[in-house]
C-alpha cells in the first residue's frame, strides 16, 4: 500500500534481513520514511487507506498527524494488515537520506523497493544491548558471511 501511493521509504527492521535470507521471525514492520512534505502527505494517504492508527488501549482511537510524521520519533501503528512502526530515523539518528546509501533496491509488485543492506543492519544491531537483538546476531552475521561468499563464487565464475 506504500508503494502503491509512492511513499519514498526505506525498509530497515529484521524484514529487511528476511528479504536478503535471514532466517529470522518478525511480526512488524519498520520503515524510515523520508520526511518532505510531498512524501508525509503521500504517507498520510496511504495509512488513510491502512486504517492506521497508533497501538494502544482499545477503545481510545489516535491516528497519525503530519506533525508525527515529521519528528525523528517513532511512530508505532497497527493496520488492516498488522504492526506497522514508521521511523524518522534509527540509530544514531540515521535518516533517509543517510541511510539510502546503505540500502538496496528490490523489485516488489512492479515497484522498486529500499531495504537496508545486510551489512549495515548487522552492523547496527552488533551495537544493540536489546536480547532480541543480541540474540539474531549468530543468525544474521552466518547469513552475512554465506552471502559474502555466495558473491564471492559468481565473481570467480565471470572471470
Amino acid at each position: 500500500m506504500l508503494l502503491d501511493h509512492d511513499v519514498d521509504f526505506i525498509l530497515v527492521g529484521a524484514l529487511s534481513a528476511v528479504l536478503q535470507g535471514a532466517p529470522v521471525m518478525t511480526v512488524d514492520v519498520d520503515i524510515v520514511h523520508q520526511r518532505t512534505e510531498e512524501n508525509i502527505d503521500a504517507l498520510v494517504e496511504a495509512l488513510d487507506a491502512l486504517d492506521a492508527q497508533f497501538r494502544g488501549p482499545p477503545g481510545k482511537r489516535l491516528e497519525p498527524t503530519r506533525e508525527h510524521l515529521a519528528s525523528t520519533g517513532h511512530q508505532l501503528l497497527t493496520t488492516i494488515y498488522g504492526p506497522l512502526d514508521l521511523l524518522g530515523t534509527i540509530e544514531h539518528g540515521l535518516t533517509y537520506e543517510q541511510l539510502l546509501g546503505d540500502s538496496i533496491d528490490v523489485e516488489f509488485d512492479g515497484h522498486r523497493l529500499h531495504v537496508l543492506s545486510l551489512a549495515k543492519y548487522v552492523e547496527l544491531k552488533e551495537e544493540s544491548s536489546l536480547p532480541k537483538d543480541r540474540a539474531r546476531i549468530p543468525v544474521l552475521r552466518e547469513t552475512l558471511e554465506m552471502q559474502k561468499n555466495a558473491e564471492r563464487e559468481d565473481s570467480d565464475e565471470g572471470q
